[in-house]
């Protein structure tokens, strides 16, 4: 393979594994001039693929979506990702269906040398697929979308619909996708909310990228997955009530962690946290993390306001009661062996 052969399949390497590259940044890991990375460029063009250039101080390269589908570079434990990837997909509620997935499959385990195949197979049987096998169809379009977003660090623009219904544009800084519970979630910082948020995967619409990069802010696997969790946790409840506590947002979202997701700032000095659960006395578990000596309010709607006080009253009167006598020592046996 001549050596200009070679660094144009390098040159497409680089393209695939980022949205965008600086041209001085691509001549730079090939070790070449720009004009030679210009020259490389044009015949990958001429080879499909379709390469889209911008001029200027932040100027560079672009790997764009073509007419057709041109060869793909992968390495070898890309190629074993993908095929896992896709016989989970096929197991999934991916719109499409299965079928798309197992064509793709086939195709790509068909050029798998066999050590490779042999991989795919062990990594693929030891894969947990059932977590969305039963939740709500998501578009591969959006996922695809969102994925590529997580992994470039590209701020994104969507539409969505909340679990009440409101619809409406969101800005967000992607981190991951996961699937929890039998649905896909994206979880992204809100821009406009200035904090952690999940999205329901299937109630996003129209994903607009920005081209905006952005840092990553820290956060740990346990933090990351204790709010997917939390995500999870929440759907529409038998029982649904609001707390207003006399505590600054801030400070509850410090004692509260993943669990404030959804707390709002009633004024500088009060929260409001809504709390829920199938019957009062799951509810109720949500009043009890209210920490010792933060006065608050609530909404709890009849009939379980009455349940919940009168159980409330019976405790109280329990425990301002002489504690039962202790149970009497069992009598010695007369005739131990």
């Amino acid at each position: 393979m001549s050596d200009t052969t070679t660094r144009a399949l390098s040159l497409l390497n680089l393209l695939q594994t980022h949205r965008h590259w600086p041209g001085t940044e691509l001549a730079s890991r090939l070790g070449v001039t720009e004009r030679t990375v210009r020259r490389d460029v044009d015949r990958l063009r001429e080879l499909g693929y379709r390469i889209e250039s911008s001029p200027g101080a932040a100027g560079g390269y672009r790997l764009e979506a073509g007419s057709a589908v041109p060869p793909l570079l992968l390495n070898d434990d890309e190629a074993v990702a993908m095929a896992v990837g896709l016989r989970v997909a096929a197991e999934q509620r991916l719109v499409g269906g299965p079928e798309t997935t197992l064509t793709a499959l086939a195709k790509l385990e068909q050029v798998l040398p066999a050590e490779l195949r042999r991989r795919v197979g062990a990594l693929a049987a030891a894969v947990q697929a059932g977590a969305v096998r039963s939740g709500a169809a998501v578009s591969t379009e959006v996922l695809s979308e969102l994925a590529l977003a997580c992994r470039d660090h590209e701020r994104l623009r969507f539409d969505y619909t909340s679990v009440s219904g409101a619809q409406g544009e969101r800005r967000v800084e992607p981190h991951l996708l996961a699937p929890a519970n039998r649905n896909w979630y994206l979880l992204g910082w809100d821009l406009d909310r200035d904090d952690w948020r999940t999205f329901r995967i299937d109630r996003i619409e129209r994903v607009q990228h920005t081209r905006v990069l952005f840092t990553p802010r820290e956060l740990g696997d346990d933090e990351a997955a204790e709010m997917v969790f939390v995500a999870t946790s929440w759907s529409p409840q038998k029982v649904e009530a609001q707390v207003v506590m006399d505590l600054p947002l801030e400070r509850m979202r410090e004692l509260f962690g993943a669990w404030s997701q959804g707390a709002t700032a009633e004024d500088g000095d009060r929260t409001r946290w809504g709390i829920g659960g199938p019957d009062w006395r799951d509810a109720l578990y949500g009043l009890l993390w209210i920490p010792a000596g933060v006065e608050y309010r609530t909404d709890f709607p009849e009939p379980e306001r009455s349940h919940l006080r009168e159980a409330l009253e019976r405790a109280l009167r329990a425990l301002s009661s002489p504690p039962p006598a202790a149970p009497a020592a069992p009598a010695a046996n007369p005739h131990p062996r």
